[in-house]
């Protein structure tokens, strides 16, 4: 059953994903749903990954918030993909390299905001990519809608992308630091 629920999750996450780039008022739904799927992942009686109910109830609570400002915008802002594919790769390059902290530090608190502060300085630097191309030339920064779309698509896509990275840290950490 637990190979079940971590494919569930993983689809799930990919089905995020996917969401980012072309509906995202349901992608950080859809990533929620992938870490409470996650949670319910059992080797006998022991959890696979300690996700617990404090995480699922702050992500839950980040969830509506994201969701809420997304039905918030002007439609024009709510239904334009300019730049997610950008902001997406700039996520999970952001996670990726938000991984890496676990060879600075064992404290997964500090590993919980590495991750964190890479995933939205990736977000940026991957809207900032976009800002520079021929499409995106009228978001650049000095247009005065860069700010506003960054937080309007930006924000959406960190959550959903730092969802996926609490399981990965959690799992990298249970790996490391519980069974070396």
């Amino acid at each position: 059953m637990a190979v079940f629920i971590i494919i569930l999750s993983i689809l799930l996450w990919l089905a995020a994903l996917a969401a980012l780039l072309r509906r995202q008022i349901a992608a950080p739904a859809l990533g929620y749903l992938g870490l409470l799927c996650l949670s319910f992942a059992k080797d006998g009686n022991l959890p696979l990954l300690p996700i617990s109910p404090s995480i699922l109830w702050g992500w839950l609570a980040m969830t509506a918030v994201v969701t809420m400002a997304v039905l918030l915008q002007p439609s024009a802002v709510r239904d334009g993909t300019e730049g997610t594919g950008y902001m997406t790769g700039g996520a999970l390059t952001g996670l990726a390299v938000g991984l890496l902290g676990f060879s600075a530090t064992p404290d997964l608190g500090m590993l919980y905001g590495i991750m964190v502060v890479a995933v939205a300085a990736g977000v940026f630097f991957g809207f900032l990519l976009f800002s520079r191309t021929p499409r995106g030339a009228g978001f650049g920064p000095s247009s005065g809608h860069f700010f506003n779309y960054l937080l309007a698509k930006g924000f959406p896509t960190a959550i959903t992308v730092m969802q996926i990275g609490v399981a990965l840290v959690l799992a990298i950490a249970l790996q490391k630091f519980v069974n070396p």
